[in-house]
């Protein structure tokens, strides 16, 4: 129940980041696009400031979440993220959301709520190898890599989306060596700080922090937001899998838990071609 909190807690965090953090980056030139001078030109934002404190307040939530349940089950979870992040646009542009978003809203907190009931998420009890942790580093960054160079062909929100796309799986990414961090913190202060986890965190992080930040600045947030929001729970499911050894329920179940994840999908589509949401994410 605790690691249901937080990540619930995590989710309303990641959601406001997200709304205030996009009205600083859709002012910032197109031409500092995938340069340090977007960082440089944001950093002076008290918006942007307030939107990386949110977004600071998540992490830890969501640390506090993975401390107490395995990645299978916490990252879906923040799924939550992308309905609360339409809910804070509403209220800070003060207008009411329409009949059309509710439904989505209702639609993927369900397809959430059937995806976690059909696959039980179970914690894993394997710490990988060094091996394995090298094999997912070069998966995850040429992944990343390859997705971004294509995103160079495009622009808008093609580029918006395949941009969340890469920073949802470096979200993802960082997330497993939260895990790790984690489990490390019960053996001491000392273990903690003389291990490469925390560090490959923190670098992840702040990769994945610049991959949003261009994401922002590429297209709308209804574009950008919900790629972001679905990818990382996929990319974790599979992480958390292949890393950790979690276990979700299969056989018959997958089809359960495959209408869960369809619902998801169909509430993210109805939210992105909202008239309200659309108007707002563009002036945001």
């Amino acid at each position: 129940m605790i690691a249901v909190v937080c990540a619930l807690l995590a989710a309303a965090s990641n959601a406001l980041a997200s709304v205030l953090q996009r009205r600083a980056a859709r002012s910032a030139p197109d031409e500092f696009a995938f340069r340090p001078a977007l960082l440089w030109a944001l950093i002076r934002r008290p918006v942007w400031l307030g939107g990386i404190g949110a977004l600071i307040a998540g992490f830890l939530l969501q640390a506090l979440a993975l401390s107490n349940g395995g990645l299978a089950l916490v990252q879906p979870l923040l799924v939550a993220e992308l309905p609360l992040t339409m809910i804070f646009l509403a209220c800070l542009s003060r207008v009411h959301l329409d009949r059309r978003t509710w439904l989505a809203v209702g639609a993927m907190t369900a397809g959430l709520a059937a995806f976690l009931g059909a696959a039980s998420p179970a914690p894993g009890r394997r710490s990988p190898s060094v091996l394995i942790w090298v094999i997912a580093a070069i998966v995850t960054v040429g992944t990343i890599v390859g997705i971004a160079v294509l995103s160079r062909s495009t622009s808008g929100a093609g580029r918006a989306a395949l941009l969340g796309v890469t920073a949802g799986i470096g979200f993802a990414f960082t997330a497993t060596f939260m895990k790790a961090t984690t489990n490390l913190a019960d053996k001491g202060m000392p273990v903690l700080l003389t291990s490469w986890e925390p560090y490959a965190m923190i670098a992840a992080g702040f990769g994945s922090l610049f991959l949003l930040q261009n994401a922002l600045q590429s297209g709308t947030l209804v574009a950008a937001q919900p790629a972001l929001t679905i990818s990382d729970p996929v990319a974790s499911v599979l992480y958390g899998i292949m890393l950790f050894g979690e276990s979700v329920r299969s056989g018959a179940w997958v089809v359960a838990e495959a209408a869960g994840f369809a619902l998801i999908f169909y509430g993210t589509l109805r939210l992105s071609q909202s008239p309200i949401v659309q108007t707002q994410a563009e002036t945001a």
